[in-house]
């Protein structure tokens, strides 16, 4: 089972908006050493919307040459084209990825049997561990308790990344699918909350500046420890909140560039943080010793 902190990794660019993989090396090699339990490479946060489909394939396959085998390797293939999701899942199989991330799919809105078919349809066509991906905040697609639980029972359906941020879904979801079945939040300010709940962990952003602080938390969530874990969770949440204060992954670029990880290049329509943000999130960085 996928648990613990895995981080939605931010892609490094140069300007002329190649991806930066020496920045990349550096930024994976970092994360082995701060306890991160997995990568998501070319997920929502890593601009995987910007990508051409060889440099997706390019990117995953580079990465999973880094990490060489030192945590896993969580590929991000979803896409709102369901014939897309599965060239690009076949690409991370190819590559060796031990799981695929598919976000469901963006601006489409397809009813809940569409999701179902959807997500099927990949996970018939491309042998390979998938999780699950529900943001409606990005994608104006819910997936509902019920469909994730009757995807669920698809085999090589493993999991679901969260990101609802509702205690009252993880309970729903959570009493209609099998223990083995990883239950991942992608919302970080309830992360804490999420795993005391019954949750396994999740895929993070605010641990991609603070990977340390965040693998404790959840470890001391995962252990039951609740005072330990809140008190853990006090001490980041003010970079929970500010990571989010532009869309994702504005201000986790902009930090990870002030924490000495390559330029600060974002490809368009994403553009740099607005500089009335540039000191409070310093500030926090400082406060949580990421500067």
């Amino acid at each position: 089972m996928f648990k613990g902190s895995i981080v939605a990794l931010v892609t490094p660019m140069l300007g002329n908006g190649d991806v930066d993989y020496e920045t990349l090396e550096a930024l994976i090699d970092f994360h082995v050493r701060e306890g991160t339990s997995g990568l998501v490479i070319a997920g929502t946060t890593g601009e995987s919307a910007t990508l051409s489909p060889a440099e997706h394939c390019e990117l995953l396959e580079r990465s999973y040459e880094i990490i060489d085998r030192r945590v896993p390797m969580i590929a991000g293939t979803g896409a709102n084209s369901t014939a897309e999701a599965i060239e690009l899942t076949r690409c991370a199989h190819k590559v060796g990825a031990e799981a695929c991330l598919l976000v469901t799919p963006y601006y489409n809105k397809p009813t809940q049997r569409g999701l179902v078919l959807h997500h099927r349809a990949i996970a018939e066509a491309v042998d390979i561990p998938q999780i699950l991906y529900n943001v409606p905040g990005r994608t104006a697609c819910d997936m509902q308790a019920d469909t994730v639980a009757e995807l669920a029972r698809v085999g090589n359906i493993v999991g679901i990344k969260e990101a609802t941020g509702s205690m009252q879904r993880l309970a729903d979801i959570k009493r209609q699918v099998s223990d083995d079945f990883a239950l991942l939040t992608g919302d970080d300010s309830t992360t804490c909350e999420f795993v005391l709940n019954g949750g396994h962990g999740a895929i993070s952003v605010t641990a991609n500046v603070v990977p340390a602080k965040m693998a404790n938390m959840i470890r001391l969530a995962l252990d039951g420890k609740a005072e330990e874990a809140r008190a853990a969770d006090a001490e980041i949440a003010e970079l929970h909140r500010l990571l989010f204060i532009e869309s994702n992954p504005i201000p986790a670029k902009w930090a990870v560039a002030q924490m000495g990880f390559g330029e600060l290049n974002l490809r368009l329509p994403m553009t740099e943080l607005s500089p009335e943000h540039h000191e409070p999130l310093r500030q926090a960085l400082i406060a949580c010793g990421a500067l």
